[in-house]
């Protein structure tokens, strides 16, 4: 028998680097660059939203990327614009991918300077760029980075230089790297709160570091002091740090698991209670986008399935007792006992327990397994 070769899987990663402050003036300026085709996209795809039709009155008509290609074909030579064709494609691509995403023939406008500003971007397409000696050539330049993931060893892709609220600019490209698969077989249930960012079934929990408070204080006296520069310094610790926190926990749960599923709360609900800033805080977005793009790059089963009653729900005989915690005002209830069997839960262990059955079921097919105390 001869012996089948498995091929390694490939996935798609995107690695962000940043670069060095003395290329942000020539960024800065193709950056307005940019606005300017964006701007002049989203004016024609507005204009030819309606087009009147004899007899029967105005259509509503979506202007198709070709279009604007066409018509914005001119648009280097007669505004003098550095940034390359394959730019001006790309942008127009990508005002086309976000109407159709909104169901808009009309998108904001982006903005160069004022209190409205848009954060620089500019798009690329792997031909436009390449690896040269610890720089990145693009239209003609040499862009010095912080080569913290040594992109010689990949193939470059499509991607951005992306400015962030500092006004520091970043390389972020696409390459294909092989996946590593994780060596956990146990699955995994999250339940995410605010009092524990986030807990599973096995007892692990992410505590909530409350990181905004912890800069409240700063904040303030830079606010009232009107220094800018600080206020955004201030912002980008806090986002720092809670990234940090999120990418540590994820990171563990996908090396440890081979299955993850997690609770299907709306941060957008919540955000209009008086709840909110805690919600925010948080991060619950931000951690179900890393579990779920780490799980697929290790090959990991990942899930969210609906967490309706796993809180009152008894994860070992599956009764709703009269005494389990119910709506907002039983959210102070952190541990109680069933009625019906005995055992006493955790509020939030036994609700991933609860979210962790529920995604077992959502895997198979046929009879769900019983509860635990159930026969």
């Amino acid at each position: 028998m001869q012996s089948q070769l498995i091929l390694p899987k490939i996935v798609i990663k995107t690695l962000r680097v940043r670069v060095k402050d003395k290329h942000s003036h020539v960024l800065n300026k193709w950056a307005f660059e940019v606005n300017q085709v964006w701007n002049a996209a989203n004016a024609l795809s507005a204009e030819y939203s309606w087009v009147p039709i004899p007899g029967i009155g105005y259509m509503k008509c979506n202007t198709s990327e070709f279009d604007l290609n066409v018509e914005l074909k001119t648009i280097r030579e007669e505004r003098d614009l550095k940034i390359g064709a394959a730019t001006v494609q790309s942008i127009i691509a990508q005002h086309a991918k976000s109407r159709r995403q909104f169901n808009t023939n009309k998108l904001q406008w982006r903005c160069s300077s004022g209190s409205k500003r848009a954060l620089g971007w500019i798009p690329f397409k792997a031909a436009g760029i390449k690896y040269l000696n610890g720089q990145i050539r693009f239209c003609g330049h040499f862009f010095g980075i912080w080569d913290s993931y040594d992109l010689s060893k990949y193939e470059l892709g499509t991607g951005s230089f992306s400015q962030d609220a500092r006004g520091r600019w970043y390389f972020n490209v696409t390459v294909k790297a092989v996946a590593t698969s994780s060596k956990g077989t146990t699955a995994i249930g999250i339940d995410l709160g605010l009092k524990t960012v986030a807990t599973c079934s096995n007892g692990t929990m992410l505590e909530r570091r409350r990181i905004t408070d912890e800069f409240a204080q700063s904040l303030a006296l830079a606010q009232r002091a009107n220094k800018k520069r600080l206020v955004k310094t201030i912002h980008a610790k806090i986002k720092h740090s809670r990234n940090d926190a999120l990418h540590k926990f994820s990171t563990m749960l996908v090396r440890q698991s081979g299955a993850i599923f997690v609770g299907n709360v709306s941060s957008k609900k919540l955000v209009k209670t008086n709840m909110a800033k805690s919600v925010l805080d948080a991060g619950w977005t931000i951690l179900k986008t890393q579990l779920e793009y780490k799980a697929m790059a290790r090959s990991v089963v990942f899930a969210e399935v609906n967490e309706k009653h796993t809180s009152q729900t008894c994860s070992c005989c599956g009764d709703i007792s009269a005494n389990s915690p119910k709506g907002r005002a039983g959210l102070r209830i952190r541990e109680w006992s069933c009625v019906v069997c005995g055992t006493t839960h955790d509020r939030d262990i036994n609700a991933a327990k609860n979210i962790l059955r529920l995604g077992h079921q959502s895997l198979v097919v046929g009879i769900p397994p019983p509860f635990p105390c159930k026969r």
